[in-house]
């Protein structure tokens, strides 16, 4: 699953966006999901979050005080996201997360600087830029241009911060993707020796637990006498 975020403040345009940049998309054949974002409570009635279900075929809404979770799941965004069955998701808020690359909905004021922190990949909206973002500024109108950024530079990384890839941070690695100093490939963590799926779904391993867990199964099946080097397979059903 890949990943971009809609950042802006609020009455920016960003569930518009969503539900344009999603109808896009969907035409384009890929399976999308939503997840919002909102510090000021959830309220669906007559409003653009209860139109996202028309272009999105998974949505979930967070807030501090409440959760309407269209896909069944918790909170918490990393488990929200490994729930959804989708190519690409779309993420409103979040303004402080830092795995996926983001679009910023602008409305030329002096905040929207904020936005800008080594993950946009294009502005929306009115206003100029900050100075040194150096990102393609285009309008709402412009749906097939976002949607083809979208196609081209959406990634999101596992939120471990393990430090195998030569950065403290994956937020510091996901800016270097931005930036094309560096690509996806470069997280150690999403190509871990060690591969543990739960329902079919990748749980995300650092290099060390990755090793830690292969280094104890083949231990523990070594002491077998038929047992022989090669790749091994486990599988451990729901009673397990």
């Amino acid at each position: 699953m890949r990943a971009v975020g809609i950042v802006g403040h609020r009455d920016s345009g960003k569930t518009r966006l969503i539900q344009r940049l999603g109808r896009e998309l969907k035409d384009r054949g890929h399976r999308l999901a939503a997840v919002k974002h909102s510090l000021h409570g959830i309220d669906l009635q007559g409003k653009d979050t209860a139109r996202l279900r028309e272009s999105i075929d998974e949505v979930a809404f967070l807030s501090p005080r409440e959760s309407v979770i269209l896909c069944e799941g918790p909170q918490e965004l990393e488990e929200i996201l490994s729930q959804l069955e989708a190519d690409i998701v779309l993420i409103e808020g979040f303004k402080g997360e830092g795995t996926y690359p983001k679009i910023a909905c602008l409305k030329g004021e002096v905040e929207d600087e904020r936005l800008f922190d080594g993950l946009v990949i294009c502005a929306i909206g009115p206003g100029d830029q900050p100075r040194g973002a150096n990102v393609p500024l285009l309008t709402s109108d412009d749906v097939a241009k976002i949607a083809d950024l979208v196609e081209d530079k959406a990634f999101r990384l596992p939120n471990l911060n393990c430090g195998a890839c030569g950065y403290q941070t994956c937020h510091e690695l996901a800016a270097g993707i931005v930036a094309g100093r560096k690509t996806v490939e470069d997280c150690v963590s999403l190509h871990p020796v060690t591969q543990v799926k739960i329902d079919g779904r990748l749980l995300p391993l650092n290099p060390f637990t990755s090793r830690i867990v292969k280094d104890v199964i083949v231990a523990m099946l070594s002491a077998l006498k038929s047992f022989s080097a090669g790749e091994i397979e486990i599988r451990i059903g729901r009673d397990g």
